[in-house]
């Protein structure tokens, strides 16, 4: 049975890494600016190295499709950390835009995390190299 799945799966990964991979890029390149902005909110500047680190080394692992389901559920920690810190400012009509947004990929990452990355992903490869092997499948039993 052909299943639409695999062909899905790769392009929605790859919408929800996109976000993070330019959200981390542009700390990067805007470092005043956005130590400015975290610590305008309660946030010390200097987080802001692992926080980029963060963001484009997950954006980079969800788009390959790399230990998919842990990640997922980080990165739903992540979602609703940064909405109820940096978006809650709800008289900026950008922040009404920003929060509902951030929880709406939380949500989305609560799906990624109960599917995993089933098609063109590194996990998809090895699960299924792992299931082709003998000793895994338990159809051969190991010397002793």
């Amino acid at each position: 049975m052909l299943s639409f799945t695999k062909y899905l799966d790769s392009p929605g990964r790859a919408l929800m890494a996109f976000i993070f991979l330019v959200s981390g890029i542009g700390k990067l390149g805007s470092v005043i600016a956005t130590q400015g902005y975290m610590e305008a909110f309660g946030v010390p500047g200097i987080l802001i190295w692992p926080a980029a680190a963060w963001e484009i080394l997950a954006g980079a692992f969800l788009l390959i499709g790399l230990w998919t389901r842990p990640l997922s559920l980080l990165l739903a920690g992540w979602c609703l950390l940064t909405a109820f810190i940096f978006h809650m400012k709800w008289a900026d009509p950008m922040q009404l835009i920003n929060f509902p947004k951030n929880m709406t990929m939380a949500g989305g990452f609560l799906l990624v995390a109960r599917s995993g990355a089933p098609g063109f992903s590194v996990d998809g490869v090895l699960t299924l190299r792992k299931s082709k092997d003998p000793y895994q499948a338990g159809t051969v039993s190991p010397r002793a």
